[in-house]
């Protein structure tokens, strides 16, 4: 299996290109995914999860960003950069609607402040932290 880390990044540099694009209804946007794929994840073979991810933000973008709302105090979606709101998309989307129990949640949010850091800077990475650390401990509270 292809390397998870590599695999999150193709698709967070995928939902960054459609979010800077704006083209979340476009008719062609499976073409730009696939492009993307293609350009960005050479020699990796298996692709589902890339897909799987991407579908599922785009399916679940309205409730996404309204839990970026609620954990990004004082931010407006909008506002935030592209970057990180693409990073906090995918690390939302596994956290609430990807059904995989290799993936713990630390992990996630672990998996997306590395992403911040490496395509932001430090700032983005607390950042990140601070929004997914605030859905987590709402989100195990609720479980106990």
């Amino acid at each position: 299996m292809a390397n998870r880390h590599l695999m999150r990044s193709v698709a967070m540099q995928t939902l960054y290109q459609i979010d800077v694009s704006e083209l979340w209804d476009n008719e062609n946007l499976w073409n730009i995914i696939q492009e993307s794929i293609h350009r960005l994840s050479e020699g990796v073979e298996d692709i589902s999860y890339i897909k799987e991810v991407v579908s599922g933000v785009l399916q679940n973008k309205v409730k996404i960003d309204e839990t970026i709302t609620k954990y990004a105090t004082g931010w407006i979606v909008e506002t935030i950069a592209p970057v990180e709101r693409s990073i906090l998309r995918l690390a939302i989307y596994e956290l609430e609607y990807y059904n995989d129990q290799d993936i713990p949640p630390k992990v996630a949010i672990n998996e997306a402040i590395e992403l911040a850091k490496a395509f932001s800077g430090p700032a983005a990475g607390k950042f990140v932290n601070g929004v997914l650390g605030g859905l987590y401990k709402d989100k195990i509270g609720s479980e106990v």
